[in-house]
């Protein structure tokens, strides 16, 4: 089946779901962050089909989210590990879990409670903050040109603070 690439579109979303946004590729990131490192610990810990994984597998060994290493307890096997690009994406499981919990967890009681090991305190909730500590909503953030900007990106910036409230300022 044809899947579209966003590799060439100006947005960072776009780009970032080009590498993750395969639901099997987050699971499996999801699974190392749960100490899983073996093929089979992926394999039984999600049911994917062993052709599947040593395909995600590879995926992600390519686009250095994960690496592979020599398992010193079996001679001959590789086990795999998130890299620091990799680890980089636990805010992003973190706030789809908690989107989760929040709208699909049945009867309203999420499955799972993270608590900061240090404290024994439960994790807050991600939210975007303004410097002042203030939640803020998409509705409350305008955009501006970062540095690799074209001029189509700006023209999309434009129309987009244009449109939202709050989201023009005199400056902008």
């Amino acid at each position: 089946m044809y899947r579209k690439r966003f590799v060439g579109m100006e947005c960072s979303i776009a780009r970032a779901l080009d590498e993750v946004g395969e639901w099997w590729t987050l699971l499996i990131v999801r699974e190392c962050t749960q100490g899983s490192r073996r093929f089979d610990e992926f394999h039984g810990g999600l049911g994917i089909a062993r052709n599947v994984l040593t395909a995600r597998l590879e995926r992600l060994i390519e686009l250095e989210i994960l690496e592979r290493f020599p398992l010193a307890e079996r001679a001959n096997t590789f086990g795999y590990r998130l890299t620091a690009k990799g680890a980089d994406l636990y805010p992003v499981l973190i706030a789809l879990m908690q989107w989760g919990d929040k709208w699909l967890s049945p009867n309203g009681k999420p499955p799972v409670a993270l608590i900061e090991h240090a404290s024994g305190r439960p994790v807050e909730t991600l939210e975007v903050r303004g410097t002042g500590g203030q939640t803020l909503g998409y509705r409350d953030v305008r955009f501006a040109a970062g540095p690799g900007a074209t001029k189509k990106t700006c023209e999309v910036i434009e129309n987009r603070n244009e449109r939202m409230p709050g989201g023009r300022t005199g400056n902008s």
